[in-house]
């Protein structure tokens, strides 16, 4: 005790506040961690360990196109020389680094088991093989050339780089997370050729702003694919390094062949374990939080990863999907935290100072290496100069080296006689005595031209700043071209973040939609026009109990509004229905819309834009039944689009809606029923009134044997219109509206066709003009396009002529027009090329092989 008393007299011991000691000490500590563990390096993105890895690698000469090497060798090389750690971190950073799922663009070519996105371990590193990627190597390129600094190992016997020299923008592409001290990091991958035109950009560009980078960059881009849903967090993510972005897995609809529908999830959101997800799957399931799921199986292979849920036979898709968007992992949301290294201080970092820094090390990258190779260059040209003397005075240069007693004499006296430099000197008594013939000094002259040609180059370059950023973009126009790839992750805008308009391209398509509710759209140009009479072109494979019902053109931009036969109104854009081939079947319209399995489509009307306030407050749906009824409601009740639809008519039991029509409450209606009776009234005869109510009686329909087939609306000034009538034998005409007198509503109407066996009852009326065109579908599944102007008119009591030769189990399902504008819009070459290439079968009108038609009126 009194030792100690006389070591504190002595100063000896020094008296220290332990707060101020642990502080100091915390922050030492956390700094280590900050610096050396758990952040990535602004210039190469890599943290210590992954860079060790890589350099470890690389010295030891485990490259691409060398045979693999034992994953514990490496782990030894590393742990050795450089990363005085467990074994387990870096067997681990490796295992990462060679993980197709983990990694966006892998670094390390891996042999043998290395985990799976189940989650399984891999394999123990005594049992895996490694060598690195060609991208690796990529970034190791020019690292012997003095382009970055190196520093002492921990145990100052070697050195190894602070950086790693890269071509590759890796922070950005492949992205890092960590823990520190205080903070902590989490930035996404990215495409690599997205980030190199985003780098290029910026070169072009220094003053670009984040907004115009994003044009380049557009969005983090996973390993595992996925689907971005949402994108206001990413552009905040770009715009100031922290934001956060929504990913959801990919799920396709498939149809078994009992007709059960089933979801196969086949992407994942990133870093989502299958095995988990599958499970919890099961569990929702099971604890009947989700009602739909009859059976969850796993039916992944080598081909790819396939998630199957069954469902049960009255769920929807669309429910099912949605529901495990939010109950499950299938929809996952990350935080963008962009903090990484700048010049060993932590710092938070938006898209273009990502780039800008990236950039500005390759820039002086570029100058070091530059000046390297210059370096080399001059000493090279030294070198051959003296060797140039020397053959020019060859004799004289023997001779001295014959009459010295020692090389070193000769080396002096070779400086003395020809002014040469000791390097010089040394080199030219090093010289091989091949090389004094006169071949070898015309090569030596050659060599030092080329090398003079190379230091002026190099001058050049560091003379010229605009020559090295150009050396820098063909650089990295050369990893895009060697590394670049398509977008695997999907971006899916909201509603509110911007007009799906704006990215979609406005073109014409072809609507059909299926007796069993299949649609798809499919472009108008698939449809070549053919002759009357024609066997027509397949224009949907269905299944045999399903043919098309409905078909028609509309515009990609345009809204459509669907009507049930239960009286309900849906909507849905026309660039969100899937697109389709020709000749397949669809997508179940329940997948798209919420509509219930015990109703189906019976109407489609096309509206541009929802959003005029004049065109709604000014235009009307006008509905009609199968019993007859009619009604009349302002398209403005229509205006709000709501999930689930909204009541359009009330139907009274045994009816139906039949079809639905938009009128400026100007029109003449028509109304025609199965038994060829037809009835023309004014539209201003029926009051508007609210979506819910039932209407009134349009035409006298005995409901036992006969039903109302369709309905026209014709503006009363618009006299180039003419009513077409079709039977569902294939007979057809055009009769003057005026033939039809106008009556009052609820009457019995007019004959509108003579109705035989051989033509069958009256299958449709529809409007038309003489530039039109008609789309008809029959049962099979044949769907023909003729031009109007190819059928006759003929009065109202005659039974037409053949439209279409039908096999004779074979009926019509449909008729569509295509009216003069979408006409006008299709590209007329297009379809006379297509009208030489693909002609009719045979070519030949309606009568010709068949018996002349009788035309006569009825009596």
């Amino acid at each position: 005790m009194s030792e100690n008393t006389e070591n504190q007299q002595d100063g000896r011991i020094i008296q220290i506040n332990i707060e101020e000691q642990m502080k100091t000490a915390y922050i030492d500590y956390s700094m280590s961690v900050i610096v050396g563990r758990a952040l990535p390096d602004v210039r190469d993105g890599l943290k210590p360990v992954h860079r060790r890895v890589l350099f470890g690698m690389n010295e030891l000469g485990n490259n691409s196109n060398k045979p693999y090497k034992k994953s514990a060798r490496i782990v030894g090389e590393v742990m050795g020389k450089f990363h005085p750690h467990g074994d387990a971190s870096i067997y681990d950073t490796i295992v990462r680094m060679a993980q197709p799922w983990s990694l966006r663009y892998m670094l390390v070519d891996g042999q043998g088991n290395f985990g799976s996105v189940d989650g399984d371990m891999p394999a123990a590193m005594r049992y895996t093989e490694i060598r690195l990627q060609r991208m690796a190597e990529a970034m190791l390129e020019d690292i012997d050339k003095e382009t970055v600094d190196f520093t002492l190992n921990f145990d100052d016997t070697l050195e190894e780089p602070t950086v790693l020299p890269t071509r590759i923008p890796n922070l950005l592409i492949n992205g890092a997370s960590g823990i520190a001290v205080g903070m902590a990091t989490n930035i996404m991958p990215h495409n690599l050729s997205e980030v190199v035109d985003g780098l290029i950009a910026y070169i072009d560009n220094r003053d670009i702003t984040i907004e115009e980078l994003i044009k380049h960059v557009k969005a983090p881009d996973f390993p595992t694919g996925g689907i971005i849903y949402g994108y206001e967090g990413v552009k905040q993510g770009f715009e100031t390094g922290r934001g956060r972005v929504v990913v959801r897995g990919k799920v396709n609809v498939e149809t078994s062949k009992a007709g059960r529908e089933r979801l196969v999830i086949y992407e994942l959101p990133y870093q989502i374990n299958k095995a988990a997800l599958h499970q919890k799957i099961a569990q929702l399931a099971d604890d009947k939080i989700i009602e739909g799921i009859s059976e969850a199986r796993d039916e992944s292979d080598r081909d790819g990863m396939r998630l199957v849920i069954d469902l049960k036979r009255e769920a929807i898709a669309n429910v099912v999907i949605n529901q495990l968007y939010k109950y499950s992992e299938l929809q996952t949301s990350y935080g963008i935290n962009n903090v990484a290294l700048v010049k060993g201080r932590p710092r938070v970092l938006n898209l273009k100072d990502m780039l800008s820094e990236f950039v500005d090390f390759r820039h002086e990258v570029v100058v070091r290496r530059t000046r390297f190779d210059l370096r080399k260059a001059e000493e090279k040209a030294h070198i051959l100069q003296g060797y140039l003397i020397a053959l020019d005075h060859l004799d004289e240069v023997i001779a001295l080296i014959r009459a010295s007693r020692t090389p070193e004499e000769a080396k002096e006296g070779l400086m003395t006689r020809f002014e040469l430099s000791e390097i010089q000197s040394k080199a030219i008594l090093e010289l091989r005595l091949q090389r004094l013939t006169g071949m070898e000094r015309d090569k030596i002259k050659e060599e030092y031209d080329e090398v003079m040609k190379l230091i002026a180059y190099l001058k050049e370059i560091l003379s010229d700043e605009g020559l090295r950023f150009k050396i820098i973009k063909d650089e990295l126009e050369d990893v895009k071209k060697r590394f670049g790839d398509e977008r695997k992750t999907e971006i899916q805008y909201l509603a509110s973040e911007m007009r799906m308009e704006d990215i979609i391209a406005e073109e014409d398509v072809v609507i059909t939609i299926s007796h069993l509710g299949y649609i798809k759209r499919t472009s108008a140009y698939d449809y070549r026009q053919q002759k009357r009479g024609g066997r027509g072109a397949l224009g949907g494979k269905t299944r045999e109990e399903d043919y098309i019902e409905h078909l028609f053109v509309a515009s990609t931009h345009h809204t459509m509004l669907f009507f049930t036969e239960k009286g309900r109104c849906y909507w849905l854009k026309v660039y969100e229905i899937p697109e389709g081939e020709k000749s397949g079947k669809g997508r179940a319209i329940q997948n798209l819309i919420n509509l219930p399995t015990d109703d189906k489509i019976r109407a489609i009307i096309d509206i541009k834009d929802l959003g005029d306030k004049e065109f709604i407050s000014s235009h009307y749906i006008v509905l009609c039944t199968a019993n007859g009824i009619i009604k009349k409601t302002l398209l403005e009740d229509f205006s709000r689009p709501r999930q689930n639809g909204v009541n359009a008519i009330t139907i009274n039991e045994g009816d139906q809606l039949l079809e639905a029509k938009l009128t400026n409450g100007n029109s003449q209606i028509m109304m025609a029923i199965k038994s060829g009776r037809a009835i023309r009234f004014p539209e201003n005869t029926v009051r508007d009134t609210g979506r819910g109510a039932i209407g009134v009686r349009g035409i006298e329909v005995d409901n036992d044997k006969d039903e109302v087939v369709g309905m026209i609306c014709v503006n009363k000034e618009d006299e180039t219109r003419t009513v077409l009538v079709v039977s569902e034998k294939g007979f057809g005409k055009r009769t003057d509206i005026e033939e039809y007198r106008i009556t009052n509503r609820g009457g019995k109407g007019v004959k509108t066709i003579n109705i035989t066996e051989k033509t069958g009852s009256l299958i449709a009326i529809l409007d038309v003009t003489e530039k039109d065109d008609l789309m008809i579908t029959c049962k099979s599944g044949i769907t023909i396009r003729m031009a109007v102007a190819d059928i006759r008119e003929a009065g109202r009591a005659t039974q037409g002529v053949r439209l279409i030769r039908l096999d004779d189990s074979d009926e019509i399902a449909a008729v569509a027009r295509l009216d003069e504008q979408e006409e006008q819009r299709l590209d007329e070459e297009a379809l006379e090329g297509m009208e030489g290439n693909e002609s009719n079968q045979d070519g030949s009108s309606a009568t010709q092989g068949d018996a002349p038609v009788d035309e006569t009126p009825a009596e």
